[in-house]
């Protein structure tokens, strides 16, 4: 199509127009440095290691981001996806190393950040009757590089049973339970850990776990097991710490902890990080 156009404007007598001009590069004068600029939003297949399948085939919603030195007007965001897309039709993550060093070579940037949020499904028989549903925890890869130094942190969130000791104390007939939500962030050393681990701490450390199906009986099991296990939003916070602090790969982690609350207004939470 070009060469045609090309020979076109040779035929009417005209030369072709001159390059386009590129506005980013031009120097700006402001003296002021930007710590992140780059594209958010972008959908993208990606492949996440699954303990029991091997792998697991999802999409993910993906930002990448650059530094930007105070003497450049403009980041290139086109180069962005051009270094998405040329690790193929289908992320893998231990593309995302190789990733994040081509964003900062295609842009000339110090530091690169990638993160990707995707549902991951787990398959999960109820209680009682072994009804097999699937169940979908949110997680977020958040990756950065700078200088040849890499730092990755995994987050999942995950839906849980809490019930309140407080109203089980005080009441003759019941107690109040809701769903809570832990979000757990870990960084870990040379061996990586498993996204299903990180869940099962979450769900052992509430009142109950959450399913996708129940039967009768189901329901029955579940609703006296959060009533034997009461668990403050505290408790429930400590529950995990306890355990992430006994797992050997874990070098620092985030705990928060949200009950929506079923009898209040407002919501209740809490935090715990170390490392």
């Amino acid at each position: 199509m070009y060469y045609l156009m090309a020979t076109a404007v040779r035929a009417a007598g005209r030369e072709p127009a001159s390059p386009l001009h590129d506005k980013q590069s031009e120097t700006d004068h402001r003296q002021i440095p930007i710590n992140r600029v780059g594209v958010k939003g972008v959908r993208h297949p990606i492949r996440v290691r699954d303990k029991e399948h091997e792998t697991q085939e999802t999409v993910a919603l993906i930002d990448m981001s650059v530094d930007l030195p105070h003497h450049f007007k403009g980041t290139h965001m086109s180069r962005f996806l051009e270094a998405l897309n040329a690790h193929g039709r289908e992320i893998h993550v231990r593309s995302i190393p190789s990733i994040l060093e081509d964003l900062r070579q295609r842009l000339k940037a110090d530091c690169a950040h990638i993160n990707m949020e995707f549902p991951y499904f787990l398959e999960k028989r109820a209680p009682v009757s072994g009804a097999m549903g699937l169940m979908d925890y949110a997680v977020r890869f958040e990756a950065a590089s700078e200088g040849g130094r890499m730092d990755f942190v995994c987050t999942v969130i995950v839906p849980v049973t809490t019930l309140c000791p407080c109203s089980k104390a005080i009441s003759d007939r019941g107690a109040h339970n809701q769903r809570g939500y832990v979000t757990v962030s870990v960084r870990f050393g040379a061996r990586p850990v498993w996204i299903e681990d990180l869940i099962r701490m979450v769900e052992d450390s509430a009142s109950c776990e959450v399913f996708s199906l129940l039967k009768r009986p189901d329901e029955k099991f579940v609703t006296e097991q959060a009533f034997d296990n009461p668990v403050f939003v505290e408790d429930l916070v400590r529950n995990v710490a306890v355990r992430l602090d006994r797992h050997p790969d874990i070098s620092w982690y985030r705990v928060e902890a949200e009950n929506i609350e079923s009898i209040h207004n407002h919501s209740a939470f809490a935090i715990v990080e170390r490392g």
